[in-house]
């Protein structure tokens, strides 16, 4: 079965648009966040930020002493990147009150 090449397209950019934000929650989860949190956060980041920004917080250590998103969200202020900080702090405070 041949798909025509404008499915073939939609389907490419659904695929781009979902590798961000899966990355995003893999390396949010790593980072101490919890599964719920971290999805719920890359939902809400992954349009805010560009690749590198997005790369840089998905790259964030786990911490083995903190597990907490007010821990998460002081290593986040470490990176000294407004727009990270701004975009976090946002998704975090959405995600806990929806819960």
């Amino acid at each position: 079965m041949r798909r025509p090449p404008l499915q073939l397209f939609a389907l490419a950019l659904l695929a781009s648009c979902a590798v961000p934000e899966a990355r995003l929650r893999a390396g949010l989860a790593n980072a101490g966040l919890s599964e719920p949190m971290a999805a719920c956060m890359a939902e809400r980041i992954v349009d805010r930020l560009s690749l590198a920004q997005l790369r840089r917080i998905g790259d964030l250590p786990y911490a083995r002493d903190e597990r907490s998103v007010a821990g998460f969200l002081h290593r986040v202020r470490a990176l000294r990147d407004r727009e990270i900080l701004t975009a976090s702090s946002a998704a975090a405070a959405v995600c806990a009150i929806r819960g």
